[in-house]
Order: structure tokens, then C-alpha cells, then sequence
């Protein structure tokens, strides 16, 4: 029952976030190839059915990071989503102890790879943070149409995770690939009843997601539905008010009717 595809996201919070070793060591190992650094300790700071994974990233030069990891989104909303998450992050620290913050994330747009560099500026054209200190990575989970050796290795592990059953490519990745065989270690460690369980919630929750959303669709029409009704009557008191210092002013149903396009009948019927 393995799933075929870990870049979803509660597959993904479950085989990387789950508080055990072997998750822990995948994490590390899949940290190490997309941050480029050597990752010898990662902490998830937001275990639970929340699809996000944040992270404090700890490096072997004895630096830190926190991380937060975005599994497919559209790029408008990755990026609305990733800036958040980068304030929130850097926002949660304390200034004597500021650590760069970063997010990756994961899309299914045909840019294979970018990257944003969030830059603050005073007056006179000063950084005021040092570069490099607020970033997001995007990878694509297109364009993977090549050999095993025309493959970068972010690339190799985006497939890996796509395409996550046994077939030809997939299984020269993993005798190839230490950083993959470790997270192919963590991938057996889970059940049948362990994928079937990745399953339900990711069900649950996108089920609750498109419920929430028809629910927002629903109070938006019914907010327009008032809105336009209120133009309405107000257009109508307009009319009314005309229609009265018309009157006032001594011209005949008739001449009013004929001035605003409506019959007598419906002069008549505003100003009674």
C-alpha cells in the first residue's frame, strides 16, 4: 500500500516529521542536498496534523536556521504563504539571537528552480538585515523527463519522492544514492496501517479545506447579493426623491414618465 507520491502534503509531515530517528535522519539527509549545507541536527517545531513542517536546521559550522517546507501550492499562493511563514519565523526570535530564515517549497510549475531574496532597505538605500537572512527556494516538480545521469541531485530527490514505488530509475537511485537510501530506510519503517492512516488525513483534511472554501464562496455571494440590494433600494430612493421635486416643480406624470424611461403606471407606483 506505499504511496506513490510523498510531495503531497501529509505524506510528506509523516515520513519527515514523525518524532523517531529514522524520520529525523531522512529529514537531515533531504535538508543536506536542498540547502547545499552539511545538516547534522533538525528539530520540528510543529509536530501534529498541520501539513506544514517548520524546523530549526542546525549546520556543522554551528550555525542555525529556521525552516519552514511548503508542499505543492500554485506560485501566487507559495509565495503569499512563504512570506508569511518568513515574518513569522523571524518575527518569533529574539533580536540578540537572530538566525537567516528560510522557506522551501515545492510546485508543480514548469520553472525547474528560483530563488527569492527578501531585501529591506532604509532611506538612504542600507540593508538593514544582512542578505540572505529571508529567503525562499522553489523547486519544480516538472521537467524531470531525463536519465538518472542527466539529473542534478535536488532533482534525483524530487523524483524520488514523486515517484516513490519501485521502477527502473528508482531502484538505481537507491543503490546509487546514499542521501536517497536513507530516505528509502525511513519509507520501509512505515506499515500498511501507517500509509492508510497518511491517506485518511490527507483526505480529511482536503476534504475539510473544499468545505471551508464553498463556505467562504457562499458568504461572499450572499455579502454581494446584499450589497447589490442595497444599490437597489438606494437607487430607488434616488428615483424617488427625483420624481418628487419633478412633481414639485409642476411637471405632469406624463412629462416625468417620458423624462426617466418608465410608464405612468410605474411613476405612479414610486410615488404612492
Amino acid at each position: 500500500m506505499r504511496s506513490a507520491n510523498l510531495l503531497n502534503d501529509f505524506a510528506f509531515k509523516y515520513v519527515f516529521g514523525e518524532d523517531c530517528k529514522e524520520a529525523n535522519d531522512a529529514l537531515k539527509s533531504l535538508l543536506t542536498v536542498f540547502l547545499e549545507r552539511k545538516v547534522v541536527n533538525v528539530h520540528v517545531t510543529n509536530m501534529g496534523v498541520d501539513p506544514l513542517l517548520e524546523t530549526i536546521v542546525e549546520f556543522d559550522d554551528n550555525t542555525k536556521m529556521k525552516l519552514a517546507i511548503f508542499i505543492n501550492q500554485n506560485r501566487l499562493k507559495l509565495q503569499y504563504l512563504s512570506e508569511f511563514y518568513l515574518m513569522k519565523l523571524y518575527g518569533s526570535q529574539e533580536e540578540s539571537d537572530l538566525n537567516p530564515c528560510q522557506a522551501i517549497a515545492f510546485y508543480d510549475g514548469m520553472e525547474s528552480q528560483f530563488e527569492i531574496n527578501y531585501q529591506f532597505r532604509n532611506d538612504d538605500g542600507l540593508l538593514l538585515l544582512p542578505d540572505g537572512m529571508l529567503k525562499i527556494s522553489v523547486y519544480s516538480t516538472q521537467n524531470l523527463d531525463k536519465s538518472y545521469n542527466q539529473m542534478n541531485d535536488k532533482e534525483k530527490m524530487v523524483y524520488y519522492l514523486l515517484n516513490c514505488r519501485d521502477d527502473s530509475k528508482i531502484k538505481m537511485m537507491i543503490e546509487k544514492d546514499g542521501v536517497i537510501q536513507t530516505v528509502e530506510k525511513r519509507v520501509e519503517t512505515i506499515s500498511d496501517d501507517g500509509w492508510k492512516k497518511i491517506i485518511e488525513d490527507f483526505q480529511k483534511v482536503h476534504e475539510n479545506e473544499e468545505r471551508m472554501e464553498l463556505q467562504l464562496e457562499l458568504e461572499e455571494a450572499h455579502k454581494a447579493q446584499e450589497e447589490a440590494d442595497k444599490k437597489v433600494s438606494q437607487m430607488s430612493q434616488e428615483i424617488k426623491q427625483m420624481i418628487q421635486d419633478m412633481l414639485s416643480n409642476g411637471m405632469s406624470v406624463s412629462q416625468i414618465a417620458k423624462c426617466v424611461s418608465k410608464s405612468e403606471e410605474e411613476i405612479l407606483e414610486l410615488i404612492c
